[in-house]
């Protein structure tokens, strides 16, 4: 990759506010004439990561990790100095000359960025085709196209070459759509499309790029029910959660994130109002997803079904979610129902009810605990065991 001049690199520098960037990914509030918040660098409790937008510029007093914009985009993403400057330049609007081959870019990442926003934008095309097998599943759950567009959803055909054809015509090399996960490798030489008769939802980052998909299955047949992008240089299951950009405003104006397990759940609370909402991507909450939650709000509810899977899923979610310093509640959906029926059934009124009020977590657990029994000193103690490494997570 070239040199970019260095006009160029002070344009960007010029245009780039440091405050909204940071902001992106770490909760800030304002200090006399600075930002303070929790260091994204190292794990910390009371907030010693400091902004200053009069000087465009970082610093944490805790780890001394510190620099401008540039170098903030570098150590988060681990992007090269160049692709860090590209990377801000295309936000800002700000054309750089291009130095890979064919107009592609030249970083990896870039290029996996590229060839998911190809095929997003393929799905999305398939799925407004008439007859589509993915629109009429959607609306039967109550999605008309207007909707679907509004969540980005898309359509992969059935079929095994949509995706191999579609990068070949953008001149994107089947190794990388087989690096970005888009594609798998054949026995006897050569790709197929790894989304097939699946409605897509597009994976993005809290800057908007597409970093891998999650597919629902149509078919009754069809199996697993859900399939997602597997790990890829821009798409880490343990920390990516499904609903950012839209929800990094929703979750500073409303102080909280509520945490669903589901795509289409998450769209529901959005549907609602609660535009707070993320959905984790064909995992359990992870310590990477409680870091990156508590440093954008302190508040976390946890949306689960009322079930005893779903109090298992709480609990765990609990000896994750604690140790980072969150403050967790847990709304407990009624028995066979999801955030998607309830609101059909219900209304918004029904789930903004049900987050609003939600206990505690700590307080559900100790009901479920003392609810077991505690008639006898041997029952008392295995309820207390039962909470008491909870309560030493706080």
């Amino acid at each position: 990759m070239g040199r970019i001049p260095d006009e160029i690199i002070q344009k960007v520098r010029d245009h780039v506010d440091v405050v909204e960037l940071v902001g992106r990914s770490v909760s800030l509030k304002r200090a006399g004439r600075s930002y303070k918040g929790l260091c994204p660098f190292h794990d910390e409790k009371t907030p010693s990561f400091n902004v200053n937008p009069d000087r465009q510029s970082f610093y944490c007093f805790g780890c001394h990790e510190g620099g401008d914009a540039f170098a903030f985009l570098m150590k988060t993403e681990n992007l090269t100095f160049v692709e860090a400057v590209r990377s801000l330049a295309k936000d800002c609007g700000i054309d750089v000359p291009e130095t890979g081959r064919g107009g592609v870019p030249s970083g990896l990442s870039e290029k996996i960025y590229a060839a998911n926003a190809a095929l997003a934008e393929r799905y999305r095309e398939e799925l407004a085709k008439p007859g589509c097998p993915g629109a009429a599943y959607l609306k039967e759950r109550g999605f008309d196209a207007e909707l679907s567009a509004k969540f980005e959803l898309g359509w992969a055909p059935d079929a095994w070459d949509t995706a191999v054809g579609e990068l070949r015509k953008r001149q994107i090399p089947a190794d990388l759509g087989e690096k970005a996960g888009l594609l798998a490798p054949r026995q006897g030489g050569g790709h197929y499309d790894r989304f097939r008769g699946r409605v897509v939802f597009p994976i993005q980052d809290v800057r908007g790029r597409v970093i891998g998909f999650g597919g629902r299955a149509v078919g009754k047949e069809q199996e697993p029910k859900y399939l997602n992008t597997p790990e890829t240089p821009v798409f880490r299951k343990r920390e990516a959660l499904y609903g950012f950009p839209a929800a990094n405003e929703p979750i500073r104006r409303s102080g909280r994130a509520i945490v669903v397990e589901g795509y289409f759940d998450q769209i529901a609370l959005c549907r609602a109002g609660l535009g707070e909402a993320l959905a984790t991507c064909g995992t359990s909450l992870t310590p990477d997803h409680a870091r990156g939650l508590r440093r954008r709000t302190q508040k976390v509810v946890l949306l689960f079904d009322g079930d005893s899977a779903g109090e298992r899923a709480m609990l765990r979610a609990l000896e994750v979610l604690l140790p980072a310093g969150l403050r967790v509640h847990a709304a407990m959906l009624p028995a066979g129902e999801d955030p998607d029926s309830l609101l059909e059934r219900d209304g918004a009124d029904a789930l903004h009810l049900l987050v609003n009020d939600a206990p505690a977590a700590l307080d559900v657990a100790i009901e479920r605990a003392v609810a077991a029994g505690i008639d006898t000193p041997w029952a008392k103690a295995d309820a207390v065991a039962n909470v008491a490494p909870l309560l030493a997570l706080v």
